[in-house]
């Protein structure tokens, strides 16, 4: 285990807010990412999809890196612009 694995997991057991905030920074992460990848891989840019959602690239750079309090609208019309369907699992 690697040193950050040691520290993530001590802080964890220790530090209930730290757990919670790093479950919920991991997760707006990587919605953001995830949406990310689907936009290289159709081959379209940060400018192309924020033409199309009738916004600014920065909106765009902003969702990709930083996706807290995304709306639902918003994600759907992302995933509709690059060809993709949304699909929401509660699991």
């Amino acid at each position: 285990m690697s040193d950050l694995k040691k520290y993530i997991a001590k802080r964890k057991k220790t530090d209930n807010e730290f757990s919670e905030n790093l479950e919920n920074g991991y997760q707006e992460f990587k919605i953001g990412e995830m949406l990310k990848q689907a936009r290289k891989e159709t081959g379209l840019t940060q400018e192309e999809i924020a033409t199309a959602m009738h916004t600014k690239k920065s909106a765009i750079s902003r969702i990709e890196n930083h996706a807290q309090d995304i709306r639902l609208s918003t994600l759907q019309a992302f995933a509709q612009i690059m060809g993709k369907e949304l699909k929401i699992q509660l699991v």
